[in-house]
């Protein structure tokens, strides 16, 4: 009808997904978000951030069972990984309605990657 495109719709489950994400995102305190940036970062430049070594650090073998806040970033690791970009996108921009200097941040970050290797 218009010359701009509209968004594609995001299906039930991923919104129901996003809407979870963003509601633990409120209730973390600030060590555990600085933890999902470290993460969210390593999702946008993968490979860039993240080296081995960082990636055996989450590797943890212990005899104690995951914490709620570890749970979670399973499962948003395992939603995130499910999403298209249009979607991954509108996570983000949720995210940033809500929180809009973390997203700000997180844009730093990223920019802050170009270039390295």
């Amino acid at each position: 009808m218009g010359s701009r495109q509209d968004p594609v719709p995001l299906s039930f489950v991923t919104l129901q997904e996003q809407r979870c994400v963003l509601s633990w995102f409120l209730g973390w305190n600030v060590a555990q978000k600085q933890r999902f940036l470290e993460d969210l970062i390593s999702k946008a430049v993968p490979g860039k951030v993240s080296s081995l070594l960082d990636q055996l650090n989450t590797l943890q073998v212990n005899d104690r069972p995951p914490n709620i806040f570890e749970c979670q970033l399973r499962l948003w690791t395992q939603w995130f990984d499910s999403w298209s970009e249009e979607e991954r996108n509108a996570f983000l921009n949720c995210l940033e309605e809500k929180d809009p200097t973390f997203v700000a941040f997180f844009y730093n970050q990223v920019a802050g990657t170009a270039g390295r290797d």
